[in-house]
């Protein structure tokens, strides 16, 4: 049987892999990193913050600049990191980059008493998109309405806008669970009570509401609302693996304050070694195609003892 969670044990979570696969991805250095790239899976390692987010925001200028009325296409974008989104804004209203023909998949929402979060919650995602984003273009360069797509508790409006134009990006953070969007582990009941789910399982999951990790739950209490962990959903809808390798590349960011020093090397080390595990989401991308991962030197950090 398989050693229990030491956070959760009523949960699967990257506690539960083997020590010896733990301590090996402990071992990369920033000056290693790059000898963890593959065909499929590409690093970037960025000097500055200002840097970091510049490029973050280029990839939505670049995936909205192929659309067309005969190819429109379009960016899945994250919250978390959020701080890209005012730079696109910033960057579409200084070329005059119209977005008639664009198109934008919010990544995941908040589930609150049944229905996914309204614009007016102030933890909502689709309200940190139209506040920090959208709502700063200049009106005559908006993207239409009908091409915004967010998920909502009954998804399959947002499933099938897939099929509608061409998501060419999927872009995103990492969770300490080791998920994109909320494709966090699944808890260790029923049929997965003694064995987690396998990759093929797991990557027939489309959009769909989830509960959430305890992991989850206490890093965005963190990250968004200063440790008020009473205030977080306990479930939200998510964009599923269906929807993510229906896009032509995964671009994840690690600015170093979402996920923690080990968590960016054990994702690096599983998805470059294609070791596919359920109990680490992010590792299934071993499995796409076209997998770019974004360092910040400063914040990727050291796995090595610091008391303090």
């Amino acid at each position: 049987m398989k050693p229990f969670s030491k956070i959760s044990p009523e949960w699967w979570d990257y506690t539960t892999l083997d020590k010896e696969l733990l301590d090996d991805a402990a071992k990369i250095t920033i000056d290693t990193l790059k000898d963890y790239e593959r065909p499929g899976f590409k690093i970037n390692i960025f000097d500055t913050l200002q840097e970091f987010y510049c490029a973050e925001a280029l990839e939505y200028i670049k995936v909205w600049q192929k659309a067309t009325a005969d190819n429109p296409c379009g960016v899945c974008g994250p919250i978390g990191p959020t701080e890209q989104l005012p730079i696109v804004a910033q960057m579409v209203n200084a070329m005059n980059l119209n977005l008639k023909n664009c198109h934008f998949w919010g990544m995941d929402e908040w589930i609150v008493d049944g229905k996914a979060a309204d614009i007016n919650f102030p933890l909502g995602f689709a309200k940190a998109d139209m506040d920090l984003c959208f709502n700063r273009i200049r009106p005559e360069l908006r993207m239409p309405k009908e091409n915004m797509h967010f998920p909502s508790e009954n998804p399959q409006e947002y499933i099938d806008s897939y099929s509608q134009a061409k998501c060419l990006l999927m872009q995103g953070g990492q969770g300490e669970t080791k998920h994109w969007a909320f494709n966090d582990p699944v808890k260790r009941a029923g049929q997965y009570k003694d064995e987690p789910p396998t990759p093929a399982e797991y990557r027939k999951l489309s959009t769909r509401i989830v509960e959430l990790h305890p992991i989850t739950l206490i890093q965005n209490a963190r990250t968004s609302g200063g440790g008020t962990v009473q205030n977080v959903p306990s479930s939200a809808v998510t964009v599923g693996p269906v929807q993510t390798w229906q896009a032509s590349q995964v671009s994840i960011w690690h600015p170093g304050h979402h996920d923690n020093p080990f968590g960016q090397r054990l994702t690096t080390f599983m998805i470059s070694k294609k070791i596919a595990d359920t109990r680490v989401p992010m590792s299934l991308l071993a499995e796409h195609d076209d997998v770019v991962f974004n360092f910040y030197r400063g914040g990727f950090g050291v796995c090595d003892v610091e008391m303090h």
